[in-house]
């Protein structure tokens, strides 16, 4: 049987890079072998290589999407995206892959850039039946008033990059001097900045995908984070959250949140395996967090725990997942 000849995309240029490295060892560790010849491909800026446990490295040609690895030319049949934060959660990757003519495994180049940019993912989801918090909007050089802004949205309020990954630049503002301060380190990690109201509840995680027309609805997570919110320590730190699937909620909250992580899925065109949070008020009410199209696969991560939980492994979800997007 010829394997398939996958690159393994990991690393990337965000905050994220090394839970990303983290994400590819996992997958490649779960992959088969006998189905799979798997090269890892560590991304940083125009860098793309792949290194050798001696630690030699090996430059991939972008012409062709390929390597020579010890006189041996590899051309990649495939590529498994596993960057968070760009160049691979925004799309950047997915369009030079298409230009290539390679299929991967993640969202469309469509669907990542409007996923991985917050303002526009709540434009797009507006009037679907999905609850969305209540945002102001602000850009680079825009002026800014904190008194209007707690007027608008009350205390305390959450400042946000509108496009960055585990909660890199984000901050529960409490107080009307605490948010300049706040857009100061949001603005650090993007050019624009969402300000949205704090919506107070349970937190959420709820993996999905479609694939050969079916859906599959991973166990919900419950995320409670030991400390004001579930940031970057939160979810990568041993003892920093208790991560509990499934998920202790009623019945129809369940229902609920099926149906609107489905919803948010198809409205934005979404491929492979994603990840939607949420919050869901003491009423049972889900607001819509964000979506995140390439969500963490390392050993700590989410997603995982609930491939497992659902008596599944990894490799058994990639085989869906690479014979999915290779068929379309």
């Amino acid at each position: 049987m010829t394997r398939l000849k996958i690159a393994l995309m990991a690393g990337g240029d965000s905050s994220e890079r090394e839970i990303a490295l983290q994400s590819a060892a996992q997958i490649e560790a779960a992959l088969d072998p006998a189905k799979y010849d798997t090269t890892l491909i560590d991304l940083r800026g125009r860098d793309w290589h792949h290194t050798a446990p001696d630690g030699r490295q090996w430059q991939v040609d972008k012409n062709d999407f390929s390597i020579v690895v010890d006189g041996v030319k590899t051309v990649f049949d495939y590529a498994l995206i596993l960057i968070h934060g760009t160049p691979g959660e925004n799309g950047r990757l997915q369009g030079y892959l298409d230009m290539m003519g390679v299929p991967y495994s993640s969202c469309s180049t469509t669907s990542s850039v409007l996923t991985f940019d917050k303002i526009t993912t709540k434009r797009t989801l507006a009037g679907r039946g999905i609850p969305l918090a209540r945002e102001i909007f602000i850009r680079r050089g825009d002026a800014v008033d904190p008194a209007a802004v707690v007027r608008e949205l009350g205390l305390p309020l959450f400042v946000k990059p509108n496009a960055s990954g585990s909660s890199f630049g984000v901050t529960k503002a409490k107080s009307e001097a605490e948010i300049l301060p706040a857009l100061d380190k949001a603005f650090a990690e993007s050019d624009e900045v969402l300000v949205e109201e704090c919506i107070a509840g349970r937190e959420m995680g709820c993996g999905a995908m479609i694939a050969g027309g079916k859906p599959y609805l991973f166990p919900i997570t419950e995320i409670v984070p030991k400390k004001e919110f579930f940031d970057y320590e939160a979810k990568y730190t041993a003892g920093r959250s208790d991560e509990i699937t499934p998920a202790d909620i009623a019945p129809e909250v369940r229902a609920a949140l099926n149906r609107m992580t489905l919803e948010a899925y198809r409205s934005c065109r979404c491929s492979g395996v994603v990840r939607v949070d949420f919050i869901v008020t003491p009423d049972g009410t889900p607001y819509l967090i964000e979506i995140n199209s390439i969500p963490g696969m390392s050993a700590g991560s989410i997603v995982p725990k609930q491939v497992r939980c659902m008596g599944m492994t990894l490799g058994e979800l990639y085989d869906i997942i690479i014979a999915d997007t290779c068929r379309k």
